[in-house]
């Protein structure tokens, strides 16, 4: 049986996950996820799945109150995702919307607050 093809928004996504410092990239609840390097920092959510609800997105690690600004400013790019989304998460569409040029920034905030947490974690014990 010949493999899926490989959505593009998932080849730029992952392009731009792995070019963060020591980020990593492994299959967790069936989905590509990047890591930092010991907490998840963003999860791609295929559109074929019933996480990506028909458009590929991408679920990330977000500061307090990020993801409520984000959904207010611009409902139509970011939305609130299941699961991840009442511990504070981001979802961010990868289709037509998405502003490819502001993601990496996103990204780099979400893998950055992921370093952050697992420092502290490793300092707790």
């Amino acid at each position: 049986m010949k493999a899926a093809p490989t959505p593009r928004a998932l080849t730029r996504l992952r392009a731009i996950c792995l070019a963060l410092p020591d980020a990593k990239e492994t299959i967790s609840h069936g989905a590509p996820t990047f890591w930092s390097p010991k907490r998840t920092f963003a999860m791609f959510a295929d559109a074929s799945n019933h996480h990506g609800s028909g458009r590929h997105a991408v679920w990330l690690l977000a500061a307090p109150g990020r993801q409520e600004r984000m959904v207010r400013s611009a409902p139509d790019r970011f939305f609130v995702p299941p699961y991840v989304g009442p511990s504070g998460w981001l979802g961010v569409w990868l289709d037509d919307v998405c502003r490819w040029d502001e993601l990496p920034d996103i990204l780099a905030s979400a893998h950055q607050l992921a370093v952050e947490r697992g420092r502290s974690k490793s300092r707790r014990r």
